[in-house]
């Protein structure tokens, strides 16, 4: 078999895995591939396919930037409200994550920040209750799981909601969608 070799900017798959992405740079040992994520990994020529080159990835420097931007400039928001593109129906996004919900977690335990997360998931729900709000967006992030695990099961005894993973598009795999029924 004959050693393949990719040009920086070429479009890419892993043979192995559902991942794509475009070549930065080359080295001796293999190569430098920037993810449809936006994240950097190593790759021997085994490991890649050569993708045509219309094949859009989502790969726009200028639009990463752009979102970082954003990002920045909503930091220590802890909710807003956003229109869904297929329902047109608002939804409450609640960032759960422990640094946008406090300044200082110094001399905290594991458990009290765990509870400041599912108290504010709570005032969050009543809130939209409240206000009618029929869609909750809980971010969790991935992690090791325990805080999306307490959420599952807090809201598996309030009988108003139906829950279900958010959009992966959207959110990836670190953030729960709340359907919030309409009281009859």
């Amino acid at each position: 078999m004959t050693n393949k070799k990719f040009a920086v900017g070429d479009l890419v798959a892993w043979i192995d895995e559902d991942l794509k992405g475009k070549v930065l740079a080359s080295k001796n040992d293999g190569f430098v591939v920037e993810t449809n994520e936006g994240f950097e990994m190593h790759a021997n020529a085994n490991e890649l396919v050569l993708l045509p080159a219309q094949i859009n990835f989502e790969i726009d420097n200028k639009a990463l930037q752009d979102v970082k931007k954003s990002e920045l400039q909503q930091k220590k928001t802890l909710h807003t409200i956003v229109k869904h593109k297929k329902s047109k129906q608002e939804a409450l996004e609640v960032d759960l994550h422990i640094h946008e919900l406090i300044d200082n977690t110094k001399n905290m335990s594991n458990f009290d920040m765990l509870n400041i997360q599912l108290d504010t998931a709570k005032r969050q729900i009543q809130f939209a209750k409240q206000k009618r709000i029929k869609r909750v967006i809980l971010i969790h992030g991935v992690g090791q799981g325990v805080l999306k695990a307490e959420l599952e099961s807090l809201l598996r005894r309030d009988e108003e909601v139906n829950f279900y993973d958010a959009d992966y598009k959207t959110y990836g795999l670190g953030a729960t969608e709340v359907y919030i029924y309409e009281n009859v």
